[in-house]
């Protein structure tokens, strides 16, 4: 067995299966692809994938297994890097990390900036998707951090860590009715047509759990991953907009109005977390810590050492969170 057969059925099975895809991927060609997977098959004496022809269909029950080893083996390979680069100089490497468009838009670039000024040689790269394309960047390695706050029954297989709180504001043109109401209630809002979240997005959740428990049936008629494009509809017209509060910004939404909506709706929680037994450098710390001081080094480390999500919540459950 070789290291590169083990890298190369991973990343098979992580571009659907597209072997002409992965060598593409890769640099290198895809009958040396096809062949190294079939060596390691024969080595190993059960078939990684099931084929049809001279196209994979499938990965058999065996090939889910040995691809699941073969990832964290890769990991752990990844890791030794990281310690070697550690050592030789550990104000140099990359940092790459997945988020939402609000997170990256609103929370990260005061950390992010302040990060870049001590670290200028470490290389930064941004993505951006739902949490469940979050989750699967991280637990497959393409990432190293998730910021989240939906969908954490998509990061079980992470270490989360609670950063910070956060609600919501309503937004309305200058001179909406409700933009002088002296106190907004929860049939104000589900009255009005909405602009907001798509569901799974930035605490959309806590939103729809409200209206539930009060009875209402919110009249959303536009949603989008994007709060800046939420802003855009609510100044044409659309109706009025849930965003986060965080993403109001007095001085550049001056033909907007944000009242504060909290007494509605549940405060909601960012995360940030990364694949069990990654090795933490120091930058990574550092940044871990920027973006959510109370998230020191020793408390990072004892939360990796804790297996059960369950413990681990124990460990967070009296730590009080700032609100963003």
């Amino acid at each position: 067995m070789k290291l590169q057969q083990f890298r190369y059925i991973w990343e098979v099975a992580h571009h659907n299966l597209n072997v002409s895809a992965t060598a593409q991927s890769l640099y290198t060609s895809q009958p040396g692809i096809s062949k190294q997977i079939r060596l390691l098959e024969d080595e190993l004496g059960v078939e990684v994938f099931e084929r049809s022809g001279k196209h994979l269909v499938r990965i058999t029950p065996a090939g889910e297994k040995i691809v699941s080893v073969a990832g964290e083996i890769l990991q752990r390979v990844e890791s030794v890097k990281r310690v070697a680069q550690e050592f030789s100089d550990e104000r140099q490497g990359s940092l790459s990390i997945a988020t939402t468009h609000t997170q990256a838009r609103y929370a990260l670039p005061e950390v992010i900036q302040s990060f870049r000024a001590e670290y200028p040689d470490v290389v930064l790269q941004m993505n951006q998707g739902t949490p469940d394309q979050i989750a699967k960047l991280a637990a497959d390695g393409e990432v190293d951090f998730a910021i989240a706050t939906e969908g954490m029954e998509h990061f079980k297989d992470l270490v989360m860590m609670p950063c910070y709180k956060w609600n919501r504001s309503i937004v309305l043109p200058k001179g909406h009715p409700l933009a002088e109401k002296e106190e907004l209630t929860l049939e104000d809002v589900a009255t009005q047509p909405l602009v907001t979240y798509v569901f799974g997005f930035t605490g959309r959740s806590r939103l729809d759990d409200a209206f539930e428990a009060g009875g209402h049936v919110p009249n959303v008629v536009f949603t989008a991953t994007d709060t800046d494009v939420i802003k855009t509809y609510v100044r044409l017209g659309f109706g009025i907009g849930i965003i986060a509060s965080m993403a109001f910004d007095p001085d550049t939404d001056t033909d907007l109005v944000a009242r504060d909506a909290s007494h509605l709706f549940s405060n909601s929680v960012t995360h940030i977390g990364c694949r069990k037994g990654t090795f933490l450098r120091k930058f990574m710390l550092d940044f871990i810590e920027r973006f959510a001081p109370h998230l020191t080094t020793d408390l990072v480390h004892e939360a990796f050492a804790i297996s059960s999500r369950s413990e681990r919540g124990e460990l967070f459950k009296h730590i009080s969170l700032p609100m963003k």
